[in-house]
């Protein structure tokens, strides 16, 4: 069992579009209408805002790997990237999404622990994500790595307002 990360470049745009669908689809397709999911969609993962989102010098994509297969990606942000206003010694988790078919392989703590090495290379004195209030396992697992909620705030599935925890970690 290989595990193993790369950083996405501007060629993996169409990949990268494609398993943000499908990893988002199958994460939350069932608790949410068809309609704000397709909405979402539309807006999150169009090729544009995608490599918008690529091009941003505080940001950073990364697909995973599982014995050679993507299995899933990572985004991170820093500075003025941040979905909240965190200040410059955070660096944020905003996606960190994995197949279904790899869930449950150790591959979710080994991108938590790679965001914890790169913001510590940053010189970053927290960590933190932004996680739905309706995700108990992902909560439990954010937990269990070292995380604690210490606010929340609005996310917008198409034309529904949601509730997402921020919860963080401090590395130093």
């Amino acid at each position: 069992m290989t595990i193993r990360m790369k950083r996405c470049t501007f060629e993996d745009l169409q990949t990268l579009q494609k398993i943000s669908i499908e990893t988002f689809n199958a994460t939350f397709e069932d608790q949410n209408s068809p309609e704000n999911m397709k909405s979402y969609l539309k807006k999150a993962f169009n090729l544009k805002q995608l490599e918008k989102e690529l091009s941003n010098p505080f940001s950073q994509f990364f697909f995973v790997y599982f014995n050679n297969e993507t299995a899933g990606y990572l985004k991170l942000n820093t500075n003025d990237a941040q979905s909240e206003e965190m200040g410059n010694e955070s660096l944020e988790i905003e996606r960190i999404y994995i197949k279904n078919k790899f869930q449950k392989h150790g591959i979710g703590k080994y991108l938590l622990n790679k965001a914890m090495e790169i913001a510590m290379e940053l010189n970053k004195s927290k960590i933190w994500l932004g996680v739905w209030e309706k995700n108990e396992n992902a909560i439990g697992f954010y937990k269990k790595m070292g995380f604690i909620q210490t606010g929340a705030h609005s996310f917008y599935m198409g034309d529904e307002e949601q509730t997402d925890f921020v919860m963080i970690r401090t590395l130093k």
